[in-house]
């Protein structure tokens, strides 16, 4: 069962953190989460990145767990507010 988080919550997560969260990110991490941010599909980064979608799906996992978010919804959210992405 997942958890509906506002939007004014995330903000709040993150202004609670002395540092950005993406910085604490590998670089591979963090190319990954802006391509997932865009909305590109697994398979279509796994290409791009001449990587395994297997591959794809860890990588986003540990985003997921490093920034503290549930969902491609918010990697997309956070990127967007934090000027990452347009």
């Amino acid at each position: 069962m997942s958890q509906c988080v506002s939007q004014e919550e995330i903000l709040s997560q993150f202004n609670d953190m002395t540092e950005q969260p993406h910085k604490l990110l590998t670089d591979r991490e963090y190319e990954v989460m802006l391509l997932l941010a865009k909305g590109i599909p697994v398979k279509d980064i796994a290409e791009k990145l001449l990587i395994s979608p297997a591959t794809v799906s860890t990588y986003r996992a540990r985003i997921l767990e490093k920034m503290n978010l549930s969902s491609n919804a918010e990697i997309t959210y956070y990127a967007i507010k934090s000027g990452l992405i347009d």
